[in-house]
């Protein structure tokens, strides 16, 4: 499914006072996915098919300074106040109980969420993220836009750039009218500058360090992990941690599979969502 039709089955809904752009589709069993820095809800465009068809309702949102949501200029980003947004969605959806997916800097989104109320989360995935700060990884650009430079270096950013920053990430191809959309989601409102201040999130995962770490590996709920090993940024290494220290949650891990498990090896990870999911 392009950007395009992605977008047309959703709509902008007002949460405390941003409009974001929200979508929902099937019927059956609540199932939240929260995407990635810098892209959108559309990474989940080959996942969603297979959770409808699995019985699901799944619920995918873009999430404040990303995708077709608003993109304030001058706001202070935090993961607090998308764990916040995030919940205001579920208010105004009549969501209760919901499993939880989440890739990279969603995860974030999902511990806060996971300290704040774990018996509304029914069950939970997650794909390739710092669940452990002090195991991210981020790749130079990262860095450089985390940094005093980062404004400058955020306007200088075209499609070429993004796109050779994204394929460092990824350790299988992935076709160039897919590359093609997430850059224009990312470029939606000049929505790239935005980037050192969204990157703030890697601050917040310190600072926040032992309450995230505390509501992951104390959940109580059934606990999924699809990982592709071949990350630079939160891969092998991340992964082995996880298994060491939640001994007793599921694994699927894809070998020849990097940052984005979604993208790269869509039918596996859906398959493997849905059987979870499924319960």
């Amino acid at each position: 499914m392009n950007l395009a039709h992605w977008i047309t089955g959703g709509t902008r809904i007002e949460l405390n006072g941003h409009h974001l752009f929200i979508r929902q589709d099937g019927e059956g069993i609540p199932v939240t996915l929260l995407h990635g820095f810098p892209t959108s809800s559309h990474d989940w465009a080959m996942t969603v098919p297979h959770l409808v068809q699995a019985g699901c309702r799944t619920t995918t949102l873009d999430l404040l300074g990303f995708g077709q949501s608003d993109k304030p200029r001058h706001h202070r980003y935090s993961v607090h106040e998308q764990a916040d947004l995030v919940e205001a969605a579920w208010e105004r959806l009549h969501i209760g109980e919901t499993a939880l997916v989440a890739h990279d800097y969603g995860v974030s989104v999902a511990q806060e969420l996971l300290a704040r109320a774990p018996g509304r989360i029914t069950r939970t995935a997650l794909l390739n993220g710092g669940l452990y700060a002090d195991l991210h990884r981020p790749i130079p650009l990262q860095r450089l836009l985390h940094s005093r430079v980062g404004p400058l270096l955020a306007r200088l950013t075209d499609e070429r750039r993004f796109t050779a920053n994204l394929r460092s990430v990824l350790a299988k191809p992935v076709a160039d009218e897919l590359l093609h959309d997430m850059w224009t989601s990312v470029a939606r409102d000049d929505g790239h500058h935005l980037a050192p201040r969204l990157l703030r999130y890697i601050d917040d995962r310190r600072t926040h360090f032992h309450r995230w770490t505390r509501s992951l590996e104390q959940y109580e709920g059934p606990l999924l992990f699809v990982w592709g090993p071949d990350d630079p940024v939160s891969g092998a290494h991340v992964l082995d941690r996880l298994r060491r220290r939640l001994p007793h949650a599921a694994f699927t891990v894809q070998a020849g599979i990097g940052h984005y498990p979604q993208v790269e090896a869509p039918e596996e990870t859906a398959r493997a969502l849905a059987a979870f999911l499924a319960g």
